[in-house]
């Protein structure tokens, strides 16, 4: 299948779920996009309380983690771009959570975006 720039764009996201291993987003069109947890370290050390609090803002342009620092687009995960997070950075962010466990979570439940919010 191949997505035209206009399409990549335009995507919106509205609703996104979180495994041990995958990011799922489902776009308003109908598609869902699968991507490897790891292209988003800071999803991955996540414990599941802070991948399940996400915000879908921006008409559904953009998720939001807030208890990661981590924003990703529609437009972004759909063409296929991991995070560009240096590894110093990624350190010095696991280093400033003392007493978090950083592993897998388990699934997190699906949640539906707001519009007009």
């Amino acid at each position: 299948m191949n997505t035209s720039e206009s399409e990549i764009q335009n995507a919106r996201i509205q609703a996104v779920r979180v495994d041990d291993a995958v990011l799922a987003v489902e776009l308003t069109d109908g598609r869902t996009i699968l991507t490897p947890l790891a292209w988003y370290p800071r999803l991955m050390y996540g414990t599941p309380k802070e991948r399940a609090n996400f915000e879908i803002i921006g008409d559904g342009f953009y998720i939001h983690w807030p208890d990661l620092d981590e924003d990703l687009t529609a437009a972004g995960i759909l063409a296929g771009h991991p995070s560009h997070e240096s590894a110093e950075s990624l350190k010095k962010w696991l280093a400033s959570r003392p007493g978090v466990v950083s592993q897998p979570a388990h699934q997190v439940p699906e949640k539906k975006a707001k519009y007009g919010k």
